[in-house]
């Protein structure tokens, strides 16, 4: 005697808006838990910018003019490539420990995971541009001719590059050494490109075009503006838009390429 028994009925998907403000709240909380008991990575982000303008101030010390001439572009770099760093491996971590695995079994959007990394993230850019910018104003004594505050809001904006890059990245590594392998792909080439070394329009007209279209590019010009210019100028604004959509355009890259690595 045999029993038939019906087919299970699949549990329908229910859609998932595609952001909503108490999951990517709620994500950017859980993350912020999570980083409160890694000082490390939090000292990493907060304190070691500060520590390279100090050492950059006094590597010049005899020059005072001269760190005041890279002291702003540092200012924005620094922060980057901090937040770059520390986003990819966090976030790497949370991959391959399964704990992306499981909040994707959730009715969570990717623009909710997303959102909420770059949330937690970007307030610790924020203690962390307002942190580097006060000490090298206040007590390095850097030189600039514009507002603190746009000074402050082009350093927060490059901060929250880094962080964008550093998710959008961390979906391509299966390792934190691979993580880490990326930066030389990823931020050396902007680094030697972004005018820091040498004026822009003096390199090789195919390396001057490549550095039309990397964010560092922009991000650098954007503090030099702030440092030569006492009101706000189209190119300031041009700059910081450049910057804030090339964040936007890499945070909408890695909420596409977000996806479990588990069926």
């Amino acid at each position: 005697m045999t029993t038939d028994t019906a087919p299970a009925t699949p549990t329908p998907v229910v859609p998932t808006a595609p952001l909503n403000l108490s999951r990517t709240t709620a994500t950017a909380a859980r993350v912020l838990r999570q980083l409160r008991h890694d000082p490390r990575s939090i000292a990493l982000m907060i304190l070691v910018p500060c520590l390279m303008l100090v050492l950059l101030r006094y590597v010049f010390d005899g020059s005072p003019r001269t760190f005041d001439n890279i002291g702003a572009s540092l200012l924005g770099i620094f922060p980057l490539i901090t937040m770059f760093l520390v986003t990819s491996i966090a976030t790497l971590r949370e991959r391959t420990s399964g704990t992306l695995e499981r909040l994707l079994a959730l009715p969570l959007g990717k623009g909710d995971l997303i959102a909420g990394y770059a949330l937690a993230f970007g307030a610790l850019a924020i203690v962390q541009s307002a942190l580097a910018t006060g000490l090298a104003l206040w007590f390095l004594d850097l030189d600039v001719r514009g507002s603190t505050w746009l000074l402050l809001l082009v350093a927060l904006l490059d901060a929250l590059l880094g962080t964008a890059l550093g998710l959008f990245v961390s979906a391509f590594a299966a390792s934190e050494f691979q993580a880490v392998q990326f930066m030389p792909a990823v931020i050396f080439p902007q680094l030697l490109l972004c005018g820091l070394f040498a004026p822009r329009d003096t390199m090789h007209p195919v390396l001057e075009g490549i550095s039309n279209v990397l964010p560092m590019s922009y991000a650098v010009d954007g503090m030099n503006e702030v440092l030569a210019h006492a009101d706000m100028t189209a190119t300031f604004v041009r700059d910081v838009l450049v910057v804030a959509g090339c964040a936007l355009l890499v945070l909408g890259l890695g909420a596409a390429t977000l996806r479990r690595r588990t069926t």
